[in-house]
């Protein structure tokens, strides 16, 4: 559904999270072999995190990516539009640029109430509530069992 530097985040951030509540601060070679992703493309992403805000880092002993406590949680929907915008869940089901209510595409009519779940999720869910579910062991963060 997102592109692979989405899910990449998502997912990195995910586990840095986890790894804030055990009390550690991963690194990127830590976060990229965990999330089974591409070393130097994980490192492109956290630091774009960073920049972004959304993301702490230290560098040196004792250093890695962290989440600053003083600040809200980050929901899904906010990460989402900063990396590639809103059209993965708002846009039109079929792929049109114009489609709406007066120019409806074939599968407007059925697609919307997708479309309205899919933001509702994004909304509603934040990475630390999905790193809170990992750590309770409700689902598994890899995409293969270990």
């Amino acid at each position: 559904m997102f592109n692979k530097e989405t899910e990449y985040a998502l997912r990195g951030l995910v586990y840095i999270k986890l790894q804030n509540i055990k009390e550690k601060r991963p690194g990127t070679a830590e976060v990229a072999r965990e999330i089974e992703a591409p070393h130097f493309y994980t490192a492109k992403i956290l630091q774009r995190l960073v920049r972004a805000g959304f993301l702490e880092s230290l560098k040196g002993k004792g250093g890695g990516f962290y989440f600053d406590p003083s600040k809200p949680e980050l929901h899904l929907i906010k990460l989402i539009s900063s990396i590639e915008g809103d059209s993965s869940y708002s846009g039109c089901g079929f792929g049109l640029k114009h489609c709406n209510e007066n120019n409806p595409c074939p599968v407007h009519e059925k697609y919307a109430p997708i479309r309205e779940a899919i933001t509702r999720l994004l909304s509603d869910e934040t990475v630390q509530s999905l790193a809170m579910k990992v750590y309770r062991k409700e689902f598994n963060l890899s995409k293969t069992p270990k």
